[in-house]
């Protein structure tokens, strides 16, 4: 990949003024140019969409508190190890990354997210016992479902096979 799709604006722009990108906004920043950064501030820049951060591949530390995130998935960022994620309206956040393990609680915070239930990490009861700067809605698990409806009956759940709503 010669160039990372950024099409938040937002995120392109702070990533222009971080000296990572230059010229106009155009959607774009130049991959060798972002596959080796290893800390990412990118806090309180009014960010919606984070597309393109899967290509931040040495990204060991990354803040993106203080935007209005929705979604956050990290799950490619498989040296990240220190995430900064308080104050968005996250309702999804995927961590499992691979490398979330041993990580002390000063690492992780995802406080002030009213809308988010489910935290993908790693090891839920790693996490639970270490992680406590979440709010208390929030809680993590190893396979969030993100997207998918819990359905506890075997026999509706079968039936549902059989139409072809589920596999």
């Amino acid at each position: 990949f010669n160039d990372t799709y950024i099409p938040d604006d937002n995120f392109e722009q702070a990533l222009i003024d971080l000296g990572y990108d230059s010229g106009t906004l155009d959607d774009y920043v130049p991959t060798a140019n972002i596959n080796v950064i290893t800390s990412l501030d990118v806090s309180s820049k009014n960010i919606t969409d984070l597309t393109g951060i899967e290509n931040f591949i040495a990204l060991t530390s990354l803040n993106v508190s203080g935007n209005q995130l929705v979604n956050l998935d990290v799950s490619a960022n498989t040296s990240l190890v220190n995430l900064q994620a308080n104050n968005n309206q996250l309702s999804t956040l995927n961590f499992k990354n691979g490398a979330n393990n041993g990580i002390v609680n000063a690492n992780f915070n995802a406080l002030n997210n009213p809308n988010l239930t489910c935290i993908e990490v790693d090891d839920a009861t790693y996490s639970t016992t270490n992680w406590s700067q979440i709010d208390a809605s929030a809680s993590f698990s190893e396979n969030c479902h993100y997207g998918m409806t819990y359905v506890p009956d075997d026999l509706f759940e079968s039936w549902l096979i059989n139409l072809g709503y589920d596999t």
